[in-house]
This record gives C-alpha cells, sequence and structure tokens, in this order.
C-alpha cells in the first residue's frame, strides 16, 4: 500500500500540471483570443464573410469551390504547378482566370473582351509589383454577378 501511495505523490505534480495545462491551453487562452478577437476585429474574426443581398455568400480566405460553368473556378488541383499546399486557396493567378473567359463567356453569352477587363481590374499582386499577378475568386464572382445580373437569375 506505501509503494501505490508513494507513487501516487510522486506522479500528482505531473498530472495536475498537465491537467492545468490542458484547461489554459485548450480552453482558457482559445477563449480570451476568441474574445477579443471578436471585440477587436469582428469582421476578420468571422472569417471575413462576403455578403450578397444582405446573406452570407461565402469568405473572401479559402475557396468556396464554385462548379457551374457561368463562374469562375479556384485552382485546378490536378495541375501540380497550380496546386495548392492545403486546396484551399481562394485565389488564382490572373492567368488562370483568363483561361476560364471563354468556358464563361460560351455559358453565359457575356463578351470574352469584358470578362478579360473585369478580370484585370480585379487583379492584386503579392508585394505591390512583384510577385505573380492573381484575382480572388469570390471578389471577382460577385463582380460577374453585379456587373451582370440578368446573365445570374436568381443571385443578383
Amino acid at each position: 500500500m506505501s509503494t501505490r501511495s508513494s507513487r501516487w505523490r510522486k506522479y500528482r505534480p505531473v498530472i495536475a500540471l498537465s491537467i492545468l495545462s490542458m484547461l489554459v491551453c485548450g480552453l482558457a487562452y482559445p477563449l480570451l483570443i476568441t474574445g477579443v478577437a471578436q471585440a477587436a476585429l469582428p469582421y476578420q474574426a468571422d472569417g471575413s464573410q462576403a455578403q450578397l443581398g444582405g446573406r452570407a455568400v461565402g469568405s473572401y480566405y479559402i475557396d468556396n469551390g464554385f462548379t457551374l460553368p457561368a463562374f469562375f473556378h479556384g485552382r485546378n488541383e490536378t495541375n501540380p504547378l497550380t496546386a495548392s499546399a492545403s486546396g484551399v486557396d481562394p485565389d488564382i493567378t490572373v492567368a488562370e482566370a483568363l483561361s476560364q473567359v471563354p468556358r464563361i463567356s460560351n455559358t453565359t453569352g457575356i463578351a470574352g473582351s469584358s470578362l478579360v477587363a473585369l478580370v484585370m481590374s480585379h487583379e492584386h499582386w503579392t508585394l505591390w509589383v512583384t510577385g505573380t499577378p492573381y484575382v480572388n475568386v469570390l471578389e471577382l464572382n460577385l463582380a460577374l454577378i453585379a456587373a451582370y445580373p440578368s446573365s445570374y437569375p436568381g443571385y443578383a
């Protein structure tokens, strides 16, 4: 019996510290940071949600999985040159967006030159003027709906 109680005394601080660490690091700290984020930056803390017609339709920071031929699609994960590590990047290169213009033009009847202009007007750069130019797919699709509501009934 004394061996068992001495063993318990020996491991009790380790077990107590482990439980305390789990409570602090796994519960208290995340709740504190979430509360501070909600108070200081509510838009960002909620995932930077995009609104369309007064309702949330996606996030600007993750791929939203557009699959209809009338919309721009996210990265083509079958191409290892354009694949992302996480697979949920919200951005595609301008070249990838321009390669989708014929499909969208054929599906919607919107002139290809108008779609190219729309893509170019939503171009972003990684470091001001260096890096690969890119577009945010959700931002681009929302602009597409806003610019051509007759081509997207039920979305505008």
